[in-house]
C-alpha cells in the first residue's frame, strides 16, 4: 500500500457505532426492578433470556428481581420465564431456560424506604463475593411506573451504588414525565445521582430493525439522499396501529393518553431519524447531535427538533373509539372514567422549519382498536411533470416497522403490449423473503446489549426529551382542559381505520390516492 493510500474495509461493513472499551463483560448483575410486571414479564425478561441463549450476556452474568411482590423462587421463575417464546422447542431450549432460572434470583421491598434497598445490595454483595477479581459491575433496569423513578433512583444511588471498582449503569423506561415541567424535574432528579454517560433512557422504537435500517437506506444509497427534501417529497406520514382497545387498562391509558404513550416518543423518535442530517460518524454523540441537528451543511447548528413548532389545534384530529362488531367501546371499559374524552387515536401535523424540509407536511397517526396492527412510514413523492404523462400516479416509498418487517418502492411503469400506458408497479423487499432465516432480535434485546456496550447511540438523550415535550405540551394541555373546555373527539368504530374524518384530514396535507386501483403487495410468510 502507498503512504498516501488509505485502507479500505470490507464491502458493505459499516463502523462500530460504539467502541466496546465500555462494554461490561465479567462480574456483571443485572437488576430488573418491577419485576413482577407486565413490562418486565413479556418484555424484560424474554429479552434477557434471548441474549442469554445467543452467549451474548457477560461471562458470568447474574440477574436480580427486584419488587413490592412477595414471592418465593418458583412463583419468580415461573413469571420470568412465562413469556418466552417455543418454550418446548427442543431439550435444548429447555436446558437453556433452566440455565436461565438457575442464574435469576429475587429480593422483594418497598420503593421509598431505605431499608429494603439495602437488603437489596446485601445480597448483590453475596453474589459479588465469589468473584475472582475486584471488579464489579451493576446494571439496573427500571421497568416501573414514572411516580416511582425518583424515589428508586435516589434510593439505589444511596444504597446499591458501586462507588470502587466497578461500573453502574441505569436503564429507565418510558414515559419520560406527562409534559415540558414534569419532564425537566425528572431529568433534574436524576442528574442529582446518576451522570449522563451512566443513564440509558430507552424507547424500544430506536432498537426496531427498520428504524435503525433508516440510517443505511438513508446514507449509503445515493439515489435515497437525491431526493430527500422538500423539492422531491410532497407529505410523509407515520403511522402506528393496534387492533385491540385497552382491555381493561383504561385507568393508565387515560391518565397518559395516546399523544404521550406513542406519538410524543415513538412516532417523534422516527420522524428526527428520518430528517436527520448524516452524522459524521457513527458514534452515539455524533449520531444524537443529527437528530437534533438538521438543515443544510450551510446552517450547521439548525436543530431538526427545535425546528419543529409546537403542534396547533387545527393541525390534529382526536378520536375515540366505540362500540362495533361485537367489540365494546372505549367508555365501556369499567377501568375508564365516566364520560372521558380521552382520545385513543390521534392525527397530529408536524412542521420542520428548515432549509430541507419547509412546507413539507409530517403526518404522524396513532390510534387503538382500529382494522389492523401496522407501523409503517409512507413517504409520498411529488407529481412528475404535465405534459407527456396525465393523472399518473405519484411515486411512494413505505418503510413498514411491523409487523413483518419490509420497503417497497412503489413506480410508474409501462403495461406490457402494444400500447403504451402507465400502471403502478412496486420493487418489493420482505426481509423475510429477501434474507431467508436470519434472526432479527426483539427491541428490547438489541438495546439491552447496547446498554451492557455502554453505546448511547439508540438512546434518548435529556436536550431530546425537553424539545420533545415542547412540540406536545401545548396540545396536550388544550386537551386536558388548561386553558378552556376539553375538545371532544370524533367517534369511530372499533375495528375501523378510524375516523371517518381521516381521509379528508390527510388530503389537505397534500396526500393523493392512487388514480389507478393498486393494493400494496403482501407477504405469505407461511409459504415461505
Amino acid at each position: 500500500m502507498s503512504a498516501t493510500a488509505r485502507p479500505r474495509s470490507m464491502s458493505g461493513t459499516i463502523p462500530s457505532m460504539e467502541t466496546t472499551s465500555n462494554e461490561l463483560k465479567d462480574n456483571t448483575i443485572v437488576i430488573v426492578l418491577g419485576a413482577s410486571g407486565d413490562l418486565a414479564k413479556k418484555k424484560t425478561y424474554p429479552a434477557l433470556f434471548g441474549l442469554f441463549s445467543q452467549r451474548l450476556l457477560p461471562r458470568d452474568v447474574k440477574i436480580v428481581g427486584y419488587a413490592r411482590t412477595k414471592m418465593d423462587t418458583e412463583e419468580y421463575h415461573k413469571r420470568i420465564t412465562s413469556y418466552i417464546k417455543n418454550p418446548n422447542d427442543t431439550p435444548e431450549m429447555k436446558q437453556q431456560i433452566e440455565d436461565f432460572k438457575a442464574l435469576s434470583t429475587y429480593v422483594s421491598g418497598a420503593y421509598d424506604k431505605d431499608e429494603p434497598f439495602e437488603e437489596l445490595n446485601a445480597h448483590l454483595e453475596s453474589i459479588e463475593a465469589k468473584y475472582q477479581t475486584k471488579e464489579r459491575n451493576r446494571l439496573f433496569y427500571l421497568a416501573l411506573p414514572p411516580s416511582v423513578f425518583i424515589p428508586v433512583t435516589e434510593k439505589l444511588k444511596k444504597n446499591c451504588y458501586v462507588i470502587r471498582g466497578g461500573v453502574n449503569r441505569i436503564i429507565i423506561e418510558k414515559p419520560f414525565g406527562k409534559d415540558t415541567d414534569s419532564c425537566r424535574e425528572l431529568i433534574t432528579a436524576v442528574k442529582e445521582n446518576w451522570t449522563e454517560d451512566e443513564t440509558f433512557r430507552i424507547d424500544h422504537y430506536l432498537g426496531k430493525e427498520m428504524v435503525k435500517n433508516l440510517l443505511v437506506l438513508r446514507f449509503a444509497n445515493v439515489s435515497m439522499g437525491a431526493a430527500w427534501d422538500k423539492n422531491h417529497i410532497s407529505n410523509v406520514q407515520i403511522t402506528f396501529k393496534e387492533p385491540f382497545g385497552t382491555e381493561g387498562r383504561g385507568g393508565y391509558f387515560d391518565e397518559f393518553g395516546i399523544i404521550r404513550d406513542i406519538l410524543q416518543n415513538h412516532l417523534l423518535q422516527v420522524l428526527s431519524v428520518l430528517t436527520m442530517e448524516r452524522p459524521v460518524s457513527f458514534s452515539a454523540e455524533d449520531i444524537r447531535d443529527e437528530k437534533v441537528t438538521s438543515g443544510y451543511p450551510t446552517i450547521s447548528g439548525v436543530k431538526v427538533l427545535r425546528a419543529i413548532p409546537p403542534v396547533e389545534r387545527h393541525d390534529t384530529l382526536l378520536g375515540q373509539y366505540v362500540a362495533a362488531n361485537g367489540r365494546p367501546g372505549y367508555l365501556d371499559d369499567e377501568t375508564v372514567p365516566r364520560g372521558s374524552v380521552c382520545p385513543t387515536f390521534t392525527a397530529a401535523t408536524l412542521w420542520i422549519n428548515n432549509p430541507r424540509w419547509e412546507g413539507v407536511p409530517f403526518i404522524l397517526k396513532a390510534g387503538k382498536a382500529l382494522n389492523e396492527a401496522k407501523v409503517e412510514i409512507r413517504i409520498q413523492f411529488k407529481d412528475v411533470t404535465q405534459g407527456i404523462f396525465k393523472d399518473i400516479s405519484r411515486n411512494e416509498l413505505v418503510i413498514r416497522i411491523q409487523p413483518s418487517e419490509a420497503v417497497y418502492l412503489k413506480l410508474n411503469a409501462k403495461t406490457p403490449g402494444l400500447y403504451t400506458r402507465a400502471v403502478p408497479v412496486d420493487m418489493d423487499l420482505t426481509y423475510k423473503r429477501r434474507f431467508g432465516e436470519v434472526h432479527i432480535p426483539e427491541a428490547y434485546e438489541a438495546l439491552i446489549l447496547d446498554a451492557i456496550k455502554g453505546d448511547h447511540s439508540n438512546f434518548v438523550r435529556d436536550d431530546e426529551l425537553d424539545v420533545a415535550w415542547k412540540i406536545f405540551t401545548p396540545i396536550l394541555h388544550w386537551i386536558e382542559g388548561h386553558s378552556g373546555p376539553r375538545p371532544k373527539p370524533v367517534q369511530y368504530p372499533y375495528g375501523s381505520r378510524g375516523p371517518a374524518e381521516l381521509d379528508s384530514f390527510v388530503q389537505k396535507y397534500g396526500f393523493r390516492r392512487s388514480t389507478e386501483a393498486y393494493a400494496w403487495p403482501t407477504t405469505n410468510l407461511s409459504a415461505l
